[in-house]
């Protein structure tokens, strides 16, 4: 986006479907990787292994939408992964089938209490997100804190918060119905799946269709010229940390119930894929450029990388290095476009 005064009825849009894809041929990139592994691996096109890719790839999809928002309106989170673990110990201290002790519980929770409902045991895991999202978006926000900071911050903070509240110890013996958000199916398509296209939905509808939405191009394109139209950009900086630690807040539900336990180390490294898929989708790390749908892609090409490397055999190690290159080239092409 050209930084640039405008009327306040002119607010930038969300004006294509597909405006990065088109750019820089990422769909071609998900072909091209698709074919690569395809030849390499006879069971990387079966059906089951592509159930599972989706399934995988869903968890960080959801939240690099959430830090779409953010990076759009000029910031970048960075706590999103320990945010996750946090919130998955919330959410499973409600859904646990089993009596536990823990350092912040100070007690036991005991099975069949309504407290323990699978729906309170979510719902309780995205407010978790939602406020420590707030935390973040009134720091930078109110104080004017580099985003870097405030997160960086608090991903060392929520980290230490997870190990604290569990007493460093994983939770498990999950309720089954708890579990159905991370390993069910609905008429053959994996639960995690239909959540994120449930979240895809409203997050695109939101950007394109709402003031709101339209507000955080102008912010992340230019906050004066945004504050000079009447725009209350300190509180559509704040609003994108909520809504980026609710998702954060949902995704780590959603692991939680697929690893089949609350773990202490749970999320490590989630934030730099989320950051990836992001800025591989074509969004600008300076912000007022982007595209929902190009993160969509980038989730899916991570997830495509991480299965067909497991598949063929690649070391970890090697894994990590991978991704590592594929970030600083993304990084790289968004630094030459700019």
């Amino acid at each position: 986006m050209v930084t640039q005064a405008f009327p306040l009825g002119k607010l930038p849009r969300y004006s294509s479907i597909f405006p990065n894809v088109r750019s820089f041929g990422i769909v071609g990139v998900f072909i091209l990787v698709c074919v690569v592994f395809a030849l390499s691996n006879e069971y990387f096109m079966t059906i089951d292994n592509w159930r599972n890719l989706l399934r995988q790839s869903s968890i960080n999809a959801i939240l690099a939408i959430g830090v779409t928002f953010v990076i759009l309106a000029g910031g970048i989170d960075l706590s999103v992964g320990s945010v996750m673990a946090l919130c998955g110990m919330v959410s499973a201290t409600f859904a646990t089938s089993a009596t536990m002790h823990s350092g912040l519980l100070a007690g036991t929770i005991q099975a069949g209490s309504i407290l323990q409902s699978t729906g309170i045991a979510v719902t309780a895991g995205i407010l978790a997100g939602a406020l420590l999202g707030g935390i973040n978006g009134f720091l930078v926000a109110r104080f004017s804190l580099p985003a870097f900071v405030a997160t960086l911050g608090m991903l060392s903070m929520a980290r230490g918060m997870t190990l604290i509240y569990s007493d460093g110890r994983p939770i498990p013996n999950l309720s089954s119905s708890f579990l159905w958000f991370g390993g069910g199916d609905l008429s053959g398509i994996p639960v995690p799946v239909l959540i994120l296209a449930i979240v895809f939905v409203a997050a695109y509808a939101s950007m394109k269709y709402t003031a709101w939405g339209r507000y955080i191009f102008a912010v992340g394109g230019s906050t004066k010229a945004a504050r000079t139209c009447g725009v209350s950009t300190r509180l559509i900086t704040a609003s994108t940390y909520v809504v980026c630690g609710a998702l954060a807040g949902l995704a780590g539900v959603i692991l939680t119930a697929r690893t089949t336990a609350a773990l202490p180390q749970a999320g490590a490294g989630y934030e730099l894929d989320a950051i990836a898929a992001v800025v591989i989708g074509g969004a600008s790390l300076n912000g007022g450029r982007g595209s929902l749908v190009g993160t969509l892609v980038g989730a899916l090409i991570i997830g495509t990388i991480n299965n067909g490397m497991d598949l063929v055999g690649v070391n970890s190690y090697y894994q990590q290095l991978v991704k590592g290159l594929i970030t600083i080239l993304a990084v790289a092409l968004d630094r030459a476009r700019s």
